[in-house]
């Protein structure tokens, strides 16, 4: 029996040690062996704090999916950085969508009018994948224009500084950072001070990530996203041939508190402000490209080799002559 208590106080002591480092300040409450309590009923998840016990949500933001908050162990951290990723840039947009939808689901639990979204990123990620459309965002994820501020910094140590920064302000309710591949600055420690700020500020910073490969961070969740095939839309009548449902996003796991790998195909609903769960069959995908309509062949299959003729005098003829550019003619200036 002594030697069963000093376990599981050793036990205790690390899972302290880790929560301290993952900013919950909690310990999970183990359940008991059958998983049922007392009264026959499936155990509560329970936190112990310092100041007394508190339910998971207090520390969590579930994402609406039964089995990714399973894996997650409760959601995604409310006070913490979470990365989401996309492993190439034309899932940029996709990395976007499903941080608004984390962003639209926290607005809607805090339900405070005041409250402002800071999207900050480099000149780089602006170019390549465009700014947030603001009639988009409240039509989609309910965030009013007046609502999101939007930052543009030249590097991305100027990112992070604002971002720092900005975790300080009680109007933020939440910071989206946005940044493409794997710039050098943007390391393990640089990423601690964010979390850390995040931390003490008691809300979440998103960090999207373009074109980059998983590296070391302290942010306790990785995301992957990828766009997904929508489906049909559903009507009374049975599925509208030629529609488009509702947005979908492929995600995977890439790292999480409990280790634990996951795959999802996950459709927003926007009027609702809901992720639920699809399991992607052949049945209910639609082709991302239509096939064009009117032709009479099919066309043909590109060759290996395509060789082009040499340049002739008529050919030759379509181009300005140095006539017509006097000035190339001209001695280059010295000064």
């Amino acid at each position: 029996m002594a030697t069963s208590a000093v376990a599981r106080d050793v036990v205790f002591a690390l899972r302290q040690k880790i929560a301290k480092i993952e900013g919950t300040l909690a310990e999970r409450l183990a359940p008991p062996s059958d998983g049922q309590s007392s009264a026959g009923q499936p155990a509560a998840c329970l936190l112990v704090r310092r100041n007394g016990l508190a339910s998971a949500r207090d520390f969590f933001l579930p994402t609406g999916v039964e089995r990714l908050d399973e894996i997650l162990g409760g959601g995604l951290p409310k006070a913490a950085l979470t990365e989401i990723h996309a492993a190439e840039t034309r899932n940029a947009g996709a990395a976007a969508g499903l941080a608004l939808c984390f962003v639209s689901r926290m607005l809607k639990e805090r339900s405070r009018p005041q409250d402002l979204v800071l999207w900050v990123g480099t000149s780089e990620i602006f170019r390549e994948a465009g700014l947030p459309y603001a009639p988009g965002l409240s039509r989609f994820f309910g965030i009013p224009a007046e609502s999101l501020l939007l930052a543009e910094a030249p590097k991305p140590a100027d990112v992070l500084w604002i971002a720092e920064e900005a975790a300080r302000i009680e109007e933020i309710a939440t910071i989206v950072v946005e940044m493409r591949g794997n710039p050098r600055g943007v390391d393990l420690t640089a990423t601690r001070r964010l979390h850390r700020r995040a931390q003490d500020s008691g809300r979440p910073v998103f960090l999207l990530r373009q074109s980059a490969e998983p590296e070391p961070t302290a942010a306790p969740v990785r995301l992957v996203a990828a766009p997904a095939s929508a489906t049909l839309r559903q009507t009374l009548l049975g599925p509208l041939a030629g529609s488009i449902a509702a947005p979908a996003f492929a995600v995977e796991i890439g790292k999480s508190r409990t280790a634990l790998p996951g795959s999802f195909i996950l459709e927003w609903n926007p009027d609702a402000r809901t992720l639920a769960e699809r399991r992607d069959t052949p049945e209910n995908r639609v082709a991302v490209a239509t096939p064009s309509r009117g032709r009479t062949r099919t066309q043909a299959a590109a060759g290996t080799i395509l060789a082009f003729k040499p340049a002739t005098g008529e050919a030759a003829g379509d181009q300005p002559s140095r006539e017509q550019h006097p000035a190339h003619r001209r001695p280059r200036r010295a000064g």
